[in-house]
């Protein structure tokens, strides 16, 4: 697959990323995934945060509308529209919503999905 249709694509209620609970839900929508690279969707009202936690895979974060809080090992930063993060593998971090939001995710490589996030439907591949 090498276009994705968005308003084709369901959002799927996250309530725990890597089996720890989340404070809330997120919505995500999984967008697309490469062979080096996933693309996800994600929004969430003001106070939905995850739980620390580490993945064996690298994320970026782009901020599309609202406020978010990320802190990364001993770091913690607020995002807003048009900022960007990254989680190294291996390293605790967290996400929390301060104003409702719309995010975008990219992770390499691209996890399974079903482990990480508990979805039903994962990323459609490129192929």
């Amino acid at each position: 697959m090498l276009y994705i249709e968005n308003a084709k694509v369901t959002s799927q209620p996250v309530g725990a990323v890597e089996g720890r609970r989340n404070n809330g839900t997120f919505l995500v929508k999984p967008l697309i995934c490469g062979e080096s690279m996933a693309l996800l969707e994600l929004c969430g009202r003001a106070g939905v945060a995850s739980a620390v936690h580490r993945h064996s895979h690298e994320s970026v974060i782009y901020v599309v509308s609202g406020r978010l809080k990320t802190t990364i090992g001993d770091d913690t930063f607020v995002l807003g529209p048009g900022d960007v993060c990254r989680h190294p593998c291996a390293v605790d971090h967290r996400i929390e919503v301060i104003e409702d939001a719309v995010f975008v995710e990219i992770k390499s490589p691209p996890p399974d999905f079903r482990q990480v996030l508990g979805l039903v439907s994962t990323p459609v591949e490129t192929t």
